[in-house]
């Protein structure tokens, strides 16, 4: 067993398309608040109950400035942005990020520029969050009306930097001496944060985990986590293959273990790095990249259905599975643009992938279980795969245990039978979402696909559900003996 992190539940919020302005941050807006943040997106990504946000990039923070978008907004530049050929106008920068994460109850995770921008650079914008007044970047967050640092515990060093498309790539080495120095700095102005070296941008990189190692070599003792992402797609339409996605995700987080356990004996580690699975979803519907060099762009707007969800509950699922090296994952991203939450001005829309993220995110905590599957297997291109996915978590406390399950069938259901050792449990409630794997939410039909609550059965310690196909269900337990808890 070991502990969720909670952070697996992080989001991520891109200088993007229409992620930012008109989406997080849409001043005048009727359904704005004073600061010109949606209140009806914060309330729906509130209640996802995400503990930190990833910004402001992505692709974008390779060519940014971070001063560009301090102090007074008048002032600020308008700029083009390399990464998405969009105009910038940084009407939204570091302390509104800031602020908007506070009002959601959401730490911020910051990625520098180590593509344009320096390690000098770097240690600045620390300084600027973290440092009290008396240095010159901190007296200029201060005389930007927060007098008090922010504390931002969590950055990472630069994104992508394996990907040729990345603003300032370089190869490996030269990343690598680029982010240990950047570390150091960081580290030196406040001893107290996690920094998160780019690993490689997917496992279809031809530098896939050689670039890892390269960087973990040089950087093992100063960084804290190497970075992940993943996105899935369903090019053929094939459905049963796609939902074996769940597979290819453990084998590139058991590829990353055996790196992590390789470096660390050979560099002599003197600590555990752990995996930052900081961007994945399912993406590739709305992959056009060109803004045309105009404000808020519709970009990447992917509109997800039934099937995209089952494939986002194996994400969680498979983080959960992992907890022992993974200890931050950040749906990426979070509003309009492959998000799960679309907004137009009189509204929002949620889409079908918030929606396993939020039940597991309510019912799975504590302590992650050794699951044992025993179950009939289908055939996809991935080879034969066990027609369920399956996570379960044990409360620190012992009152309480959670199983998360997609049923892979598109159209069979499966009758599971839930054993937990050396422990009695009783259903407390059970929500699954199911349907046409093709079906999705829009503006006519905006519930079409959303969890309903079913019955399970208990007896003699034992778990007995209907899965229908395809579905994702959560069930949490309660040990007997235990008091409900509200």
């Amino acid at each position: 067993m070991a502990p969720v992190d909670d952070r697996i539940f992080g989001g991520f919020l891109e200088h993007l398309g229409r992620a930012v302005y008109e989406g997080v941050y849409d001043p005048g807006n009727p359904l704005s608040d004073e600061r010109g943040f949606r209140a009806d997106v914060m309330d729906a990504l509130s209640a996802l109950r995400m503990p930190l946000i990833r910004y402001p990039g992505g692709n974008f923070v390779s060519s940014h400035d971070w001063r560009h978008g301090v102090g007074p907004r008048e002032l600020r530049p308008r700029r083009p942005d390399f990464a998405w050929r969009s105009i910038e106008t940084h009407q939204f920068g570091t302390d509104e990020f800031i602020e908007w994460c506070q009002a959601i109850g959401a730490e911020p995770m910051i990625a520098v520029n180590l593509g344009t921008g320096t390690p000098a650079d770097a240690a600045a914008l620390l300084e600027y969050c973290n440092l009290p007044a008396g240095t010159s970047y901190a007296d200029q967050r201060v005389s930007n009306g927060h007098a008090d640092p922010y504390g931002v515990k969590l950055w990472c060093l630069g994104n992508e930097m394996d990907g040729p498309w990345q603003a300032g790539h370089v190869p490996a080495q030269t990343y690598a001496e680029r982010a240990l120095v950047a570390s150091r700095l960081m580290k030196g102005l406040d001893p107290t944060i996690e920094t998160v070296a780019c690993g490689s941008s997917g496992n279809s990189m031809p530098t896939y985990l050689e670039w890892d190692r390269v960087v973990l070599d040089h950087c093992w003792d100063s960084v804290d986590f190497i970075s992940a992402h993943r996105y899935s797609r369903n090019d053929h339409g094939d459905t049963l293959s796609f939902l074996a996605e769940g597979v290819a995700i453990d084998q590139v987080i058991n590829d990353y273990r055996g790196l992590l356990a390789f470096v660390k004996a050979r560099t002599h580690g003197k600590h555990d790095v752990r995996v930052s699975f900081d961007e994945w979803n399912v993406w590739y519907r709305a992959t056009s990249g060109d803004g045309g060099f105009t404000e808020a762009p519709h970009l990447l707007e992917e509109h997800y259905n039934l099937e995209d969800a089952l494939v986002c509950a194996q994400y969680l699922n498979a983080f959960i599975r992992h907890a022992d090296i993974v200890g931050v994952a950040c749906l990426a991203q979070i509003v309009n643009v492959i998000a799960p939450i679309m907004t137009r001005p009189d509204g929002l829309l949620i889409q079908t992938i918030y929606w396993p993220f939020k039940l597991i995110r309510d019912a799975m905590s504590g302590n992650a279980l050794r699951v044992a599957v025993r179950a009939p297997e289908v055939p996809t291109e991935l080879g034969e795969v066990p027609v369920v996915d399956v996570a379960a978590t044990h409360a620190f406390d012992g009152a309480a245990a959670s199983v998360s399950i997609v049923n892979r069938d598109p159209s069979a259901a499966v009758e599971l039978t839930i054993a937990i050792s050396d422990a009695a449990f009783d259903v407390v409630h059970a929500h699954t979402i199911t349907g046409n794997p093709k079906a999705t939410n829009d503006w006519d039909t905006p519930d079409l696909i959303r969890p309903v609550e079913i019955t399970v059965r208990s007896d003699e310690g034992r778990v007995f559900v209907s899965l229908p196909g395809p579905s994702h269900t959560v069930i949490s337990l309660q040990s007997r003996g235990a008091s409900a808890k509200p």
